[in-house]
């Protein structure tokens, strides 16, 4: 008898935990709620998420597989559809959050920070739960097997990264600052999370860990190379920052990549079709407003007079009485489209005097452009895009880097000289 109420006790047991487990599942499961999904949906694309985790080859949304370049090698992003397999389908809210806020996976694996959680740490539970939900019920699952990522030794140790993480990864979700009103706490969450904008716009140190994390260290945001370009100066500084650079202009620059004659290029026209287009206007204007709230970043950059245009012959144009190699490679190629003036064509073409890109301390992505050639941003609210051609097989490096001074010097402009050695090294590392 007394077996038999044991037997009948553990049954009555497991008939409970296989009850509380399907209640479970039918949970996790179930659709949530349509505005739950509609803003995880908005934070996945502002986010970028899409950006790193879709191989350009095969364009299998959120399958994974891209390489995302580091000074440490390529890192593969993951799968992260809601394959049970494969992506995330396993995952619980908990499994997830872990990953978002501290870069560790189920089973302790170590994530690299090129999965910037060094910036999601700072995200909500109530935004993290929205985009949980999306990945896991607005995503169409894939088996899509990313290849592994393949680093050298050491960097190919992923137990170190705990110790990275114990030394670097900032704490704790953003708190409401008493000095600041609703629309700058926005702009400064979605710059500094959601955004993730230091990730790229950030100087990091010897450990690659990121110099600054907000607006009280002068280096947060104040400009890094990043596979070969200079990701911008966000900051006040009146030449390469955008100190002069209007918040309403800032605002249609994140959303259509082009306003007042600046177009962005590069990596950043690729987030900008991507991801910033579809940020609200609300969301726009509060970025805009925390980013013009920055300080100058002291000592970083070149300057530019207050007119960005000069009477006369700018200081870039004559060496003596003699037109300078620059001015003459400038008019036989550059002028039909930026002007002679250097004030570009309005929607059309962009503006070089004054640029904030074109007076970055460092010229790397000035110098890409010229070898490369690119186009500007496609939006459905931004001017038709622009294409520019390459010069790679049409001037030399001497002349590339001469016509880069000429333009980061004239029309008020004041930025470094670009030196041919500059411009044969970077050559040389894209042509290999």
């Amino acid at each position: 008898m007394t077996r038999w109420r044991s037997a009948v006790a553990l049954g009555a047991l497991l008939l409970l935990l296989l009850a509380t487990a399907a209640g479970t599942l039918r949970a996790q499961s179930a659709a949530p709620p349509a505005d739950v999904l509609a803003r995880g949906a908005y934070l996945a694309r502002i986010g970028g998420c899409a950006s790193c985790h879709t191989r350009q080859k095969d364009a299998i949304p959120f399958a994974g597989g891209r390489s995302v370049p580091s000074p440490i090698g390529d890192i593969v992003s993951t799968n992260i559809t809601p394959d049970p397999a494969h992506g995330i389908g396993r995952y619980d809210f908990d499994d997830f959050r872990r990953v978002m806020r501290e870069g560790t996976a189920p089973g302790t694996r170590h994530l690299y920070p090129a999965m910037p959680y060094t910036a999601y740490a700072g995200m909500t539970d109530a935004d993290l739960r929205a985009l949980f939900a999306y990945l896991r019920h607005g995503v169409a699952p894939s088996d899509n097997v990313p290849p592994p990522t393949d680093l050298p030794f050491p960097f190919d140790q992923r137990w170190g990264l705990r110790l990275w993480k114990i030394a670097f990864l900032p704490r704790g979700v953003q708190t409401p600052d008493p000095a600041h009103d609703a629309e700058w706490m926005r702009g400064a969450y979605l710059v500094r999370s959601v955004g993730h904008c230091s990730a790229c716009h950030t100087p990091r140190g010897v450990a690659l860990q990121e110099r600054g994390t907000d607006a009280s260290d002068p280096l947060f945001l104040s400009g890094m190379v990043n596979d070969r370009w200079f990701a911008s100066n966000l900051r006040g500084d009146p030449g390469p920052g955008l100190g002069r650079v209007g918040e309403s202009t800032i605002g249609r620059l994140l959303k259509t990549g082009q306003a007042d004659g600046l177009v962005t290029l590069g990596p950043m026209k690729e987030e900008v079709e991507q991801a910033l287009q579809y940020l609200t206007d609300d969301d726009a204007r509060a970025i805009a407003r925390y980013l013009k709230s920055l300080p100058a970043a002291s000592g970083n950059g070149g300057r530019a007079s207050s007119s960005p245009t000069v009477q006369g012959p700018a200081r870039g144009d004559h060496t003596g009485d003699v037109e300078s190699h620059g001015a003459a490679v400038y008019r036989s190629f550059c002028a039909r489209c930026h002007g002679g003036d250097g004030r570009g064509v309005p929607e059309t073409f962009p503006r070089l005097a004054g640029n904030p890109s074109v007076l970055a301390e460092d010229a790397s992505s000035l110098i890409r452009l010229v070898l490369e050639g690119g186009r500007s941003p496609a939006t459905p609210h931004g001017p038709a895009p622009q294409s520019m051609p390459a010069y790679a097989g049409t001037l030399s490096s001497l002349q590339v880097a001469q016509v880069l001074t000429h333009l980061r010097q004239a029309w008020g402009n004041d930025a470094r000289p670009v030196t041919t050695a500059d411009v044969a090294k970077l050559r040389q590392s894209l042509h290999k």
